[in-house]
């Protein structure tokens, strides 16, 4: 009889906390206001009668509040690191002035525009309001939170240091969001450029150089040997343009396919992509500053370096270095210094092991490895801007060679013809 009265209250409590903390909704309202003039508008609350209570504080009396239907074909905005780096920063500021952390998640979900960043941060809420703990209510949802992100909340949690720890994460997380902005800056606009010269030169091929073949047959002449390799080149991509367009989506698929579930390609993608000219240097730079920026923030945060290792390795950004990473875990295990761990991989730059062995004999390590991120995300953007104005020109003399070599290969037998008349 005991156990089924502990499980009535144990129900009764759990619906109780339900029915104190309710999920929010958007309700639709038109009333009146003091003046007498109809409005009409939308409000959040929790239901019907609460929504009518907070228009009649305003000065408005409801005369229908009806909740706001969800549209029959809706895609909704996805949520993207960049806004998991918003969400930080405003917990970090929501905490460091003193709201309570269930009141800071109602003021921080009110103030987004993102309606599904808003439901995760409100299903956060009530995990947190019932009871569960803010690390293990974010590990529910570890595709927008990783282990290292729970990991930090769980330390700044047991260290009673919650609002400290939220800063430097939220600070991580900008730099880091900031560091990959500058990454696909590099990559993005020569790879966007050199789309749109294929493009253009397709379309030269397919639509325009036909016209030219027309007049060119009412010759009767012997075409230039240039003139007849683009003619060539107009006929097969008239013939063939469908297939070659679904080749290279088809490439394009297989290729992220195979990254995806092949360890070992990928393994082979990310060393390659380090051997590539300048953006090889790009990649190399990002990883050092993420290994500095990851450990820095980890360490100081009281993570044991071994534990902390593990979360820079998953962090990387590459699997070469995360692999090697791991090899420094193990020798740092085993009592190896981090400096000499370092170095015996031969893969980190020497101001690292130098910076990092300077840290260890002065018990600063995360200072110095906070300096050492700093740097190389300098050095980063010091390199996608150097990439940005090299590639410029470049870019304007490969567009010119294509786009200029098939106007002259057309143009060449009419002023061939006009030395002949």
């Amino acid at each position: 009889m005991a156990t089924v009265t502990a499980k009535r209250t144990s129900s009764s409590s759990s619906a109780a906390k339900k029915l104190k903390n309710p999920v929010a909704s958007v309700y639709v309202y038109k009333g009146v206001d003091k003046k007498g003039n109809k409005i009409q508008g939308e409000i959040n609350g929790t239901s019907p009668a609460i929504v009518k209570a907070q228009l009649l504080k305003q000065g408005i009396s409801a005369k229908t509040v009806n909740k706001k239907a969800k549209p029959l074909f809706s895609s909704k905005k996805p949520i993207k690191p960049a806004d998991i780096a918003v969400f930080s920063r405003q917990m970090a500021t929501m905490m460091k002035a003193g709201v309570p952390l269930v009141q800071a998640f109602d003021i921080v979900a009110d103030g987004l525009d993102n309606p599904s960043l808003r439901d995760l941060i409100l299903t956060i809420r009530d995990d947190v309001a019932a009871g569960g703990g803010f690390a293990p209510s974010l590990r529910k949802h570890p595709k927008y939170f990783d282990d290292l992100f729970c990991n930090l909340v769980e330390a700044g949690e047991q260290a009673g240091a919650l609002e400290t720890m939220l800063d430097r994460i939220a600070t991580y997380k900008e730099k880091t969001e900031a560091l990959k902005a500058k990454i696909k800056k590099a990559l993005t606009y020569p790879i966007a450029v050199i789309v749109v010269a294929i493009v253009v030169t397709g379309i030269l091929l397919v639509k325009v150089v036909p016209q030219f073949a027309e007049t060119f047959g009412s010759f009767g002449a012997e075409l230039p040997a240039f003139t007849l390799f683009v003619l060539h080149l107009s006929e097969l991509a008239q013939d063939w343009w469908f297939i070659f367009l679904i080749g290279a989506v088809a490439v394009v698929f297989s290729l992220k396919e195979m990254i995806r579930r092949s360890y070992s390609f990928a393994y082979l993608v990310d060393k390659y992509l380090l051997k590539v000219p300048i953006i090889g240097k790009i990649l190399y730079l990002s990883v050092m500053a993420r290994f500095a920026r990851t450990l820095s923030t980890t360490f100081a945060a009281g993570v044991p370096l071994i534990d902390a290792l593990t979360s820079v390795a998953g962090a990387a950004g590459n699997r070469v270095y995360s692999e090697a990473i791991i090899g420094v875990r193990e020798d740092v295990s085993t009592g190896i210094q981090l400096n000499t761990a370092l170095r015996t991989k031969n893969l980190f730059p020497t101001l690292l092991v130098q910076m990092s062995a300077i840290g260890e004999e002065s018990g600063a390590l995360d200072e110095m490895l906070d300096k050492v991120a700093v740097y190389y995300e300098e050095a980063v953007d010091n390199m996608v801007d150097s990439l940005t104005s090299l590639l410029e020109p470049m870019i304007m003399s490969v567009l010119g060679i294509l786009v200029g070599g098939l106007m002259i290969a057309m143009y060449l037998p009419i002023f061939q013809l006009g030395q002949v008349i």
